[in-house]
């Protein structure tokens, strides 16, 4: 095995993650070296609008970790570009985990002291991008994986005008999970 492979998912292993985190990634040492190399061997990217994967612990899987880097990457330029207050709007569709990404997504950007809006029910997209324009915010989140199979979730990320990010915010963002992710 790939000794960087196992030092990185060592590191899940340790009291910065949760329980049962850990016990998944001990389990994942001792008894699946395939599946390990899967979860280990890279970062889930932060691409152009955002974060898709199967879901799972480790470096290369949705979970609340990399949702936690993907919103401190987007919360950290947010931060960078503009002043005063910063309010962001975060909605999530019906698969697995969904309401708990979005929970961790408007948890961290508390923590930054961005405003967050969070639908407490399922919503659609379009509903997204109109809570971003009609509230004010300055971008928004969806938790879904779209059209991929039920093993996957995602995160997307929208300007303040409601669309995707696009040049040069796209770019600016990932550059910021980037600098997180190391």
């Amino acid at each position: 095995m790939d000794t960087s492979i196992l030092d990185k998912a060592k590191k899940w292993t340790s009291e910065a993650f949760d329980v049962e985190t850990r016990n998944a990634v001990q389990n994942l040492i001792d008894n699946n070296e395939t599946e390990l190399t899967e979860s280990f061997y890279k970062e889930l990217e932060f691409g152009t609008g955002g974060l898709r994967g199967i879901m799972g612990v480790g470096s290369n899987r949705i979970n609340i970790y990399t949702i936690g880097m993907a919103t401190q990457g987007l919360a950290n330029y947010l931060k960078n570009s503009f002043e005063g207050e910063v309010s962001v709007a975060i909605a999530h569709d019906s698969r697995n985990n969904s309401p708990l990404f979005a929970r961790k997504t408007a948890e961290v950007f508390a923590a930054n002291g961005i405003k967050a809006y969070l639908f407490n029910e399922l919503r659609p997209t379009p509903q997204l991008s109109f809570a971003i324009r009609h509230y004010g915010c300055k971008s928004g989140v969806v938790i879904t994986a779209s059209h991929n199979p039920k093993e996957y979730n995602g995160y997307k990320a929208y300007w303040e005008d409601g669309g995707q990010l696009v040049a040069p915010h796209d770019k600016n963002v990932i550059s910021e999970v980037q600098k997180i992710a190391g």
